[in-house]
């Protein structure tokens, strides 16, 4: 192992999609830092990884980072994962990475899952030129992001919960015209995977008389 940090991608729901690699750096590093120690215990005890497991997540690591840092100037060699997917991708794992960069310290990513991708290249859209949004804001500075993105020509990929679709769906048909093409992937590599296509409209309709269940990937056409 030649780095001190890994960041090491997770399955999205399928176990099996995890690499030889990404088990054998988990299996040899000298702690695991976990964006949530009960779901990503579920993956440790699955492929018997009895590595040191720590939490690390948007609340505790402005606390932690330095701590963390100086143990791995101390020799110890940090594996880094979320819940799902690759760490840094709409996840933890950004501050980490600055703060050990600049003490110096080797980095190194693994490749592997993250939703993004599949639910891009298995939407029918253009994915030569994309722009990744992540979640939108919340409420603060929403309303503009969306505005920035009306005259975006590449296709746009968003992250969505379950409870939000539906508002989110609603504001891109007002923004982007309920013609615009979509696709909406949801629960990607588990039993009820499901990608719905088509315009903005449709599939806004179609979730309107099916409940919205697991998370969803939103992938909008770009403006022509």
């Amino acid at each position: 192992m030649n780095a001190s940090l890994y960041l090491v991608p997770t399955p999205i729901g399928n176990l099996k999609d995890i690499t030889l690699r990404a088990l054998e750096v988990l299996q040899e590093a000298g702690l695991i830092l976990a964006e949530d120690t009960r779901t990503s215990g579920k993956l440790l005890k699955h492929y018997e990884i009895a590595t040191p497991m720590r939490s690390y997540h948007m609340h505790n690591e402005h606390k932690a980072t330095a701590a963390i840092v100086a143990q791995m100037q101390a020799g110890q060699t940090v594996a880094m994962i979320s819940d799902a997917g690759t760490p840094g991708i709409s996840d933890p794992g950004f501050l980490l990475v600055r703060e050990a960069l600049a003490a110096g310290l080797q980095v190194e990513c693994l490749p592997g899952a993250t939703a993004l991708i599949p639910a891009l290249a298995a939407s029918g859209l253009p994915c030569e030129r994309f722009v990744f949004e992540g979640f939108l804001p919340v409420k603060k500075g929403r309303t503009t992001r969306l505005e920035s993105l009306k005259e975006e020509s590449r296709t746009m990929v968003f992250y969505e919960s379950p409870h939000k679709l539906l508002k989110t769906l609603t504001q891109f048909e007002e923004l982007f015209g309920g013609d615009r093409k979509a696709a909406a992937a949801r629960e990607l590599t588990k039993l009820h995977e499901e990608i719905v296509r088509g315009s903005l409209s449709e599939i806004k309709r179609h979730f309107e008389t099916k409940a919205p269940k697991g998370e969803f990937v939103l992938v909008v056409a770009g403006a022509s």
